[in-house]
């Protein structure tokens, strides 16, 4: 019989300096755990990480009782929390979401309010800003997973996705996510 996996995501929030990643990432494989899955980045003048870190629950319990000290070393915000495996009991099919268009307030708002009206899940996303060559338009970009009911009809779901983007003044795609 296999045994389940334990986890402790951890999220840290602070000013960015260099070392950081190397910091962090030496507290969690000396506590003898792993980093499954992270997603890092500077944010304005601040270093934020998201991490999945796997290890036995001892182990995971020696990075909990470690995370006053490394806050004070590392001058962060971190905040932990123990989880388990990801349940799979829903057929979803992997789906890419890619939009452009000039920044305006609310973009983010709409995109998460067109596939929570569907019960479509947001598996991951990231946004930016930055200027159109040429003109220095303030652009604004989201790429983002979606978990697609394997039961709903993609042709008719794309198309639905393409009008709402076009009345919102989006330049989208929606595609099967490319391993």
């Amino acid at each position: 019989m296999a045994t389940q996996k334990t986890y402790l995501v951890i999220s840290a929030l602070g000013e960015d300096h260099p070392g950081i990643v190397n910091l962090l990432s030496k507290a969690i494989l000396e506590q003898g755990c792993n980093i499954e899955d992270s997603r890092m980045t500077v944010l304005g003048g601040e270093f934020a990480a998201m991490l999945l870190v796997e290890g036995k629950w001892n182990t995971l319990a020696k990075i909990e009782n470690a995370i006053p000290e490394l806050q004070r070393q590392l001058n962060m915000t971190i905040i932990t929390k123990r989880t388990g495996e990801r349940a799979t009991g829903r057929n979803l099919l992997p789906y890419a979401v890619d939009v452009v268009s000039m920044d305006h307030p609310g973009i983010v708002n709409n995109l998460a309010g067109f596939f929570a009206d569907r019960a479509i899940n947001i598996e991951d996303m990231a946004t930016s800003t930055y200027a159109a060559a040429h003109t220095g338009t303030p652009m604004f970009a989201v790429h983002m997973t979606v978990g697609i009911p394997s039961d709903m009809h993609i042709a008719g779901l794309r198309e639905e996705f393409m009008d709402y983007c076009d009345g919102l003044n989006l330049d989208a795609v929606l595609e099967p996510l490319k391993g």
